[in-house]
C-alpha cells in the first residue's frame, strides 16, 4: 500500500523538529521521512522549488525513505481570474506552460502523476463567467498537455467552492463530462474526501462512478463537517461513510496513492499522518476480517439494522491504542 500526505501539513509544530524558523522544502522532505509508514511523497509546483532548485530536492528524497507520486500545480498570484479558464489568453498561455514545466520536474525526480486542481477557475456572481468560453478552453488546455505527454498520467481534482463561490468543475459528474470530452486515456480523476463531503455527495457512490469509467487515479483522504474543507483525521467526522469508501476502494482494487491531505495545526504532524495512516489499515483490515462478500450481502439486503450492525462491530472491535 503506498501513502503519501500533504508536504505543508510538515509545517506545523515546528518546534517538535526545526531548530530555525527558516524551513524549506528540504527540511520538509526529511521530517516527512520519519513518518511510520509513509512510502511517497507528492510535491506542489512551483512552490516547493522556489527555496530549494530540483538538484537539492532529488537528493534530499534519495537520502530519504520516500520516492516520488508525483507533482501537484499550485497556481500563483497571475491567476487570481482563473488558470486554464482565464480570460486572458495570456494567462491562460502561461498556466499552460507552468503544466508543462511541472511535467518534465515530474519526470526529472522520478514521479509519473501530474494533480491539478484549479483555485481560480470559476464565478461569484451571476454573468460573472462565460461558461462555454471558459468550459471550451480548459477542454482544449488539456488536450494539449495531455496529447503533448502520453507517457503522463493527468489527474483532475474537483472541489466545489472555496476560494470561489462556484467552482466551474465542481463535482464528480461534470469532471467525468470534462474527460469525456477531452477524450485522453492519460487524463483521470483524484478524489478529495472533504470535497465531496462538501458538495453532499456521498464519497463511495463518487468513488463507484469513477472507478467504473477507469478514470480513478488518486484519493486525498481527510474529513470534515461539510461546509469548508476542514482537513481533519481521517474518520474522524463520517466513519462509516469513510469505511464505505475503502470497502469500494478495495472491491474495485485501487493500488494508487492514497494521499493524507490534512491541515493539523496543533498536532504534531508526524503523528497525525501516522494516526491517518493506522485509521485506513484498520479500517481497511477490518474489512478483511468481515469479508467482502459479507458485506456485498449486507448491502443487498439493504437492511439499515444490519448495516448499524456492522459499524457496532466495528467500534466495539478490540484493538491496541
Amino acid at each position: 500500500m503506498k501513502f503519501s500526505s500533504r508536504i505543508n501539513s510538515f509545517k506545523a509544530r515546528p518546534e517538535l523538529f526545526f531548530d530555525t524558523n527558516k524551513i524549506d522544502t528540504v527540511d520538509l522532505i526529511k521530517r516527512m521521512s520519519s513518518v511510520k509508514g509513509l512510502t511517497h511523497v507528492e510535491l506542489n509546483y512551483p512552490e516547493h522549488f522556489l527555496q530549494n532548485d530540483i538538484a537539492e530536492i532529488k537528493t534530499a528524497i534519495e537520502e530519504s525513505s520516500l520516492k516520488v507520486g508525483g507533482i501537484a500545480l499550485r497556481f500563483q498570484k497571475d491567476f487570481n481570474d482563473g488558470e486554464f479558464a482565464n480570460p486572458d489568453a495570456e494567462l491562460r498561455e502561461k498556466a499552460i506552460q507552468t503544466t508543462l514545466d511541472a511535467v518534465n520536474v515530474c519526470r526529472e525526480l522520478g514521479g509519473d502523476t501530474v494533480t491539478l486542481w484549479f483555485a481560480n477557475d470559476g464565478f461569484d456572481y451571476p454573468f460573472q463567467l462565460d461558461y462555454e468560453r471558459a468550459y471550451a478552453d480548459t477542454v482544449d488546455a488539456f488536450k494539449r498537455i495531455t496529447s503533448e505527454n502520453p507517457d503522463m498520467t493527468f489527474s483532475f481534482e474537483y472541489k466545489p467552492y472555496e476560494p470561489r463561490t462556484f467552482s466551474l468543475i465542481g463535482d464528480v459528474c461534470s469532471t467525468l463530462m470534462l474527460l469525456d470530452d477531452v477524450g485522453q486515456k492519460n487524463l483521470g480523476i483524484t478524489l478529495d474526501f472533504c470535497h465531496m463531503i462538501m458538495k453532499k455527495e456521498n464519497p463511495a457512490y463518487s468513488l463507484f462512478l469513477s472507478a467504473q469509467r477507469n478514470r480513478l487515479v488518486g484519493f486525498h483522504l481527510n474529513d470534515g463537517y461539510g461546509h469548508f474543507d476542514d482537513g481533519l483525521m481521517l474518520g474522524t467526522v463520517h466513519l462509516l461513510q469513510t469505511l464505505e469508501y475503502i470497502y469500494y476502494a478495495k472491491k474495485y482494487k485501487f493500488d494508487g496513492l492514497v494521499y493524507f491531505d490534512t491541515f493539523p495545526k496543533r498536532e504534531d504532524p508526524v503523528r497525525e499522518c501516522e494516526q491517518n495512516i493506522k485509521m485506513y489499515k484498520i479500517l481497511s483490515d477490518y474489512i478483511d476480517s468481515v469479508s467482502m462478500n459479507e458485506i456485498d450481502s449486507i448491502i443487498k439486503s439493504q437492511d439499515a439494522i444490519k448495516i448499524q450492525s456492522l459499524l457496532l462491530s466495528l467500534i466495539t472491535k478490540k484493538t491496541s491504542l
